[in-house]
């Protein structure tokens, strides 16, 4: 089968244009995902630069056009880059894809227009892209939880390929016999085929790119339905999630696994004097302040209404017991001031750890509510652990 050079490059154009408008679209619904818009312009420049040369890219064509083409796909080249570095959330440098831009258009300008010599400038604008490419790849084949890890490895494999592919023309051009014809319409072997390849492969990275996307916003989708809206705290649903994971490390490794339930002391006379929205806000300040108590391996949770959990890998119930009175005095030494009023509020948490208990969640929920309340029985802002009531040699800590 005869491929025709132009028709592949009109295809690559349209097709290209269709990927920056669908790029730019999801742009729109990404919410904070970076990137997203960057990849739309590098698609919009391939297709720009597939269209120019579609319509008039010959031998004979103008020097300021061909140096415009290589502009645009190194442009495209250096926007996927730095899209890459917004969609993982690092901090774009800007210095790499201009100094990559940089030396192409100077090249591209010395050998077109002031020397021109069309084999060394293929030679050295294949390097360019090569580098960045490689670039691209490196910075998507990394250790990455499934399923992220599936699209960053094909997205970076399809840069790989595009790398290579950028040496093996540089091989076979400086392979070349002097004086040959390297224009998009030369007679030089292989060139449709090499064109298509190259395309299916950018095709295959945009590809990636929109299933990198698309795995970002399943999962922030389920961090949202994992997280509770007015707090940003786990939710219940969420929090079972953890326990069942941390159930299973625990089995594995025998770590114990400790648990406190948390319950804002006489919320409902809060409510019922001060109105719901100060009740919200008492809810959040407990939140801010058990968010700086608890361990960064900790797993804070609103298990409903004023009740929150915290689990606790890797802990005692002597330990929790002593993590959740500092969270206990930390809470209750907070002045809160809702419109012009001073409130000061207290919380009772119960404390159980799977020693005694079991690592079945729903056991160690039961028992540190239980001990929850009973603290609250013995007179509230208190913390009170599982096993001192069960042997009914109470242990608290009180005000």
């Amino acid at each position: 089968m005869r491929l025709d050079l132009h028709t592949l490059m009109l295809m690559t154009s349209v097709l290209t244009l269709l990927l920056s408008g669908l790029l730019a679209l999801a742009g729109l619904h990404a919410g904070s995902i970076r990137g997203v818009r960057l990849w739309a312009l590098a698609s919009l420049c391939y297709s720009l630069a597939s269209f120019i040369a579609f319509a008039d890219l010959t031998p004979t064509s103008s020097g300021w056009l061909i140096v415009l083409v290589v502009v645009l796909l190194l442009a495209g080249n250096s926007l996927q880059f730095s899209g890459i570095q917004a969609f993982k959330d690092q901090r774009i440098d800007w210095r790499i894809p201009l100094l990559f831009f940089g030396v192409a258009f100077a090249q591209s300008v010395w050998f077109t227009l002031l020397h021109p010599d069309a084999n060394a400038r293929a030679i050295a604008n294949s390097l360019v892209f090569a580098v960045i490419n490689a670039l691209c790849a490196r910075a998507l084949l990394i250790r990455i939880d499934p399923p992220l890890r599936t699209a960053y490895w094909f997205t970076g494999v399809s840069f790989a390929l595009l790398a290579a592919a950028a040496l093996f023309r540089a091989a076979i051009l400086f392979q070349a016999p002097p004086g040959t014809s390297i224009g998009l319409s030369s007679l030089l072997p292989f060139v449709p085929a090499r064109f298509l390849a190259s395309s299916l492969i950018l095709m295959c990275v945009t590809f990636g790119f929109m299933l990198m996307l698309n795995y970002r916003l399943i999962s922030d989708m389920q961090k949202i339905a994992l997280r509770d809206s007015l707090t940003g705290a786990l939710n219940r649903r969420g929090l079972e999630a953890e326990a069942i994971r941390l159930a299973a490390r625990c089995n594995r490794t025998g770590d114990t696994l400790a648990i406190m339930v948390i319950d804002v002391d006489h919320f409902k006379a809060i409510n019922d004097r001060c109105g719901h929205q100060v009740g919200d806000k008492v809810l959040q300040r407990l939140t801010a302040v058990a968010q700086a108590s608890v361990r960064s391996d900790d797993y804070f949770a609103r298990y409903g209404g004023e009740e929150f959990c915290i689990l606790l890998p890797s802990t005692t119930e002597e330990e929790a017991r002593v993590l959740a009175d500092r969270l206990r005095q930390a809470y209750a030494a907070l002045t809160m001031e809702f419109g012009g009023e001073v409130l000061r509020s207290t919380i009772s948490i119960g404390v159980a750890d799977s020693n005694h208990v079991g690592l079945e969640f729903s056991a160690l929920v039961s028992a540190a509510d239980q001990a929850m309340y009973w603290a609250k029985q013995e007179g509230r802002n208190r913390v009170l652990v599982h096993s001192a009531m069960v042997c009914n040699v109470p242990v608290m800590v009180t005000a």
